[in-house]
Formats: structure tokens, C-alpha cells, sequence
């Protein structure tokens, strides 16, 4: 096998472009991500909202997630909902959104995001179980079943294989997890190697274009199988990787 194909020779490209993108400069206005604005408040409620919000233009995103006012979260139901009742995103009515404010805003009144997804993330050490119990707590607290809000915040997922990919919420714990100089490490007592590679789009094509991946459906089964393949570069930290190969993906990079 040439090395140039061979994954010891991608592990080691790959390993010069994660120390190349844990910088703080790879968030900036010139190089656009949610995460920016999850950065201006390092709240974990904040950045859920940042992270559910995170489909589409990068640049939208961002306006979107800029013109929001954080502090409603702290609220009435009559100040959240005439506050936001002009703000809509895609598929996100403000209806939608509104429902999201006052199902977190109630979620914080009762406990925290964090202990709510130990409870289903500790029994089997399954983000997956984890991310079930918020969407469960999430949709007891504020039972609206419109299809923007049901996109928005997700169905509970009990299969792998064609469903999915669970991708911003995937992000989110990645954010939450894992600490450097992109991810903000708020919370504690969460393996990062738990962790499942935030599967979009630029990831998956460039993961197959590299190697890294042989299924070819987008869905959670991908992101599984990826981050297998990850941490047979590094079992403690698979997601150390993640966005370098975003970044490559996103700016076509040949590597």
C-alpha cells in the first residue's frame, strides 16, 4: 500500500491539522461557527440554543443567533413570547422558537441540562440515552408538536441505521465535554471517550474521500462507525479530530 494512502500516513497529516485548528483564531469573524457566539456567554443553555440552531448558512446562523436576547431565558412566558414573537429561522417559526425559550427556561427551574443527560448518559455510558433524556424532558416541559420545533430539538432515537446523525446535538456535547482552545469543557463527569463524532455533511464526504468511513448513508451508523475508526487514532479523545476535518471538508483542502 502507498503511503500516501495508508492511515498511519492520514493519522499523521491529520494529527498536523488538529494542532493547526486548535486555535482560537479558527474562530473569528473571518471563520464564522456558532460556537462564537457559545463563547461570548460560556453558558450551557446558551450554547444548546447555538448548537440546535446550527443547520444551514454559516453566516445566517450567526445573525440569527446574534439578534437573540439570552436574558428572556430568566423570563415570563408573556415576556419570552412577545419578545421573540417577530423572530423566525428556516424551518423555525416563532412559535417555534418561542416554545424552545420557555421549555429551557422551565428545564433550569427544575434542574440543570447537565444532570438531566447523566441521568440517561450513566447506566450505559450512551450519549445517545443521554441526548434522549433531554429531548424527552424537553418536549414534557413544553408539549408543542409542530414540525419546526419537532426538527429543532429532534426525536428520541432508538436505531442507528437510517436515522439521524443526531449532529447539533452530537456538537453541543462536544462543546460541553472537551476542552481546548475551540471546545469549552463546562461540564464534568463525562468521558469525552463517550463522545460521537458531530457527523454534517463536510465530515462525511471527506471522512469516505480519506478512508476513515466505508458506509455510505448519512446517519448516526456513519457517525458510530467514524468515531470507532478515531479512536483507533486516539481511544481517550476520538473527537479531537472533529474539527479539523470540518474545517477541511468546509475549505476542500487536499490533504
Amino acid at each position: 500500500m502507498k503511503e500516501k494512502n495508508s492511515i498511519i500516513y492520514i493519522k499523521k497529516k491529520l494529527n498536523i491539522e488538529v494542532e493547526k485548528r486548535n486555535s482560537q483564531n479558527e474562530i473569528s469573524q473571518d471563520k464564522l461557527d456558532p460556537i462564537i457566539v457559545a463563547h461570548r456567554y460560556k453558558d450551557p443553555t446558551v450554547s444548546l440554543i447555538c448548537a440546535l440552531f446550527a443547520y444551514g448558512n454559516v453566516k445566517q446562523i450567526v445573525k440569527f443567533l446574534n439578534s437573540l436576547d439570552f436574558s428572556l431565558l430568566k423570563k415570563s412566558d408573556e415576556e419570552i413570547s412577545e419578545a421573540l414573537k417577530n423572530h423566525y429561522y428556516r424551518f423555525q417559526k416563532s412559535e417555534d422558537i418561542i416554545a424552545l425559550f420557555i421549555a429551557l427556561k422551565r428545564l433550569n427551574k427544575k434542574g440543570t441540562l447537565e444532570d438531566i443527560f447523566k441521568n440517561g448518559y450513566k447506566e450505559k455510558r450512551s450519549v445517545v440515552d443521554g441526548i434522549n433524556e433531554l429531548i424527552k424532558t424537553l418536549k414534557k416541559l413544553y408539549p408543542s408538536d409542530t414540525q419546526g420545533y419537532n426538527f429543532l430539538i429532534s426525536k428520541v432515537t432508538t436505531k442507528t441505521k437510517g436515522t439521524g446523525a443526531l449532529k447539533r446535538w452530537m456538537m453541543f456535547l462536544r462543546w460541553m465535554i472537551r476542552e481546548d482552545n475551540i471546545d469549552m469543557g463546562l461540564w464534568s463527569g463525562v468521558d469525552k471517550a463517550d463522545l460521537i463524532i458531530p457527523l454534517d455533511t463536510h465530515t462525511f464526504n471527506v471522512s469516505k474521500k480519506l478512508g476513515l468511513l466505508q458506509r455510505k448513508t448519512y446517519d448516526l451508523q456513519a457517525a458510530i462507525e467514524l468515531t470507532q475508526t478515531l479512536r483507533s487514532f486516539d481511544k481517550n479523545d476520538p473527537l479531537r479530530y472533529d474539527f479539523a476535518l470540518y474545517r477541511i471538508g468546509q475549505e476542500k483542502i487536499i490533504i
